[in-house]
């Protein structure tokens, strides 16, 4: 039976082994010991480790024919070290046959709305994107060197039922005037737990994905989809500045990049077809 090793198994990783139904043996990364039963139930092994502390890793060696990696990086600095710990640890016995990295979108930085493929070169504005472009680089590498099948997804703003910016639309924070609104992209959690699968089995080697829906909505769009599934008032509509002075300073890196992402790859190389092509059938089809 197959084997398949989740690093980092939060709801997206869960969502995978539900999709896979018995069809792989499948294990399991975790940090708190919490989580075990959770991912039982969902017939994952969980394994306890934590990629902070590269002398627990040694477990995941010769482990699985596929790996996943969907933790993040630290919250701080430009370089993603636990990235480099999985390598060192893999290193160790046999390696898998497919490593399938989930990076984001932000390593592209401000592309001022124009159209983003993925033989466009990366430039991450700040240190949050950094470190994930830090891990692209780091696998590279190692998958030049030893011949496992790399595929990256790049993905942006993963949503679903629990993961929209429900209590920002609910406090009624403003969002940007259409005419200085930026472009956003989305991918529904279940749709991105399919497109792991699908770049685990059938992504070239040293591929790139961008793994987006086909919405194409601007930000202050995406809070009046909200809003209207929740049955709340939509956002009012202010000037940047303002805006800019009311939000997070999270929220106002968000706001300084604009990009729309193609995703002719997952649907011409992977041959995916997304469960829900837009925000609109994702939030409805969960109402």
């Amino acid at each position: 039976m197959l084997r398949i090793l989740i690093v980092g198994c939060g709801d997206v990783g869960l969502r995978v082994a539900r999709q896979l139904a018995g069809r792989a043996r499948v294990y399991g990364l975790i940090r708190s010991p919490e989580r075990q039963e959770a991912l039982r139930a969902a017939g994952v092994v969980p394994i306890l480790a934590d990629l902070d502390d590269r002398a627990r890793l040694g477990r995941l060696a010769g482990l699985a024919d596929l790996v996943l990696h969907l933790a993040p990086p630290p919250g701080e600095g430009d370089a993603d070290p636990r990235t480099r710990h999985l390598i060192a640890a893999l290193n160790q016995s046999s390696l898998p046959q497919a490593l399938v990295y989930v990076s984001t979108s932000g390593v592209y930085g401000d592309c001022r709305g124009e159209w983003v493929s993925e033989t466009r070169p990366p430039r991450p504005h700040n240190a949050r994107a950094r470190r994930r472009w830090d891990a692209e680089t780091r696998l590279r590498a190692w998958a030049a060197r030893t011949g496992v099948r790399l595929a990256i997804l790049r993905a942006p703003g993963i949503y679903a039922q629990d993961r929209m910016p429900a209590e920002r639309v609910r406090k009624g924070l403003p969002a940007l005037r259409p005419e200085e609104d930026i472009h956003t992209n989305h991918i529904h959690a279940e749709d991105l737990a399919g497109l792991c699968l699908a770049a685990a089995c059938r992504g070239r080697a040293q591929r790139v994905y961008n793994a987006v829906d086909d919405s194409g909505l601007k930000m202050g769009d995406w809070f009046d989809v909200v809003a209207d599934h929740l049955g709340l008032p939509r956002p009012p509509r202010m000037p940047r500045s303002e805006v800019l002075a009311a939000v997070t300073p999270a929220m106002r890196s968000f706001l300084s990049e604009s990009r729309r992402l193609g995703n002719g790859r997952i649907k011409n190389e992977l041959g995916y077809r997304l469960r829900y092509p837009t925000v609109h059938q994702g939030l409805k089809a969960a109402s």
